[in-house]
């Protein structure tokens, strides 16, 4: 038996380990060894609320592992997400357009809290 080793696009032709191990999701790239999540509207929508997150200084940057504020750029992610609500209302199912709406209410209300 062997084992499918293929890579995705995001990994095919990456000079860096291309396992991502550390990166874990519950649904990975189809036929891909990759390990990256695989990519929903729902996982889309959760990346987007992570990084306004990061920009409310609400949890670290990955990057740096600093808390870091950013409320201009927490606004435009925001307004990002209010747009793609907006644009596709009806379109979801209801998972999704729960979601959406808890996570627009969360960071809706802490960029409130930030901005006084």
């Amino acid at each position: 038996m062997t084992t499918d080793t293929s890579e995705c696009r995001a990994c095919s032709g990456r000079s860096e380990r291309s396992d991502h191990s550390d990166q874990a999701g519950p649904a990975k790239h189809a036929g891909c060894q990759c390990g990256l999540p695989q990519v929903t509207f729902s996982t889309f929508i959760l990346s987007l609320a992570s990084s306004a997150l990061v920009q409310l200084g609400e949890v670290p940057n990955p990057e740096t592992g600093e808390l870091e504020e950013d409320l201009a750029l927490a606004n435009h992610s925001i307004e990002v997400l209010t747009m793609l609500a907006e644009k596709t209302k009806g379109c979801l199912d209801s998972d999704e357009a729960r979601l959406m709406e808890e996570i627009l209410y969360e960071v809706r209300m802490k960029y409130v809290m930030k901005k006084g």
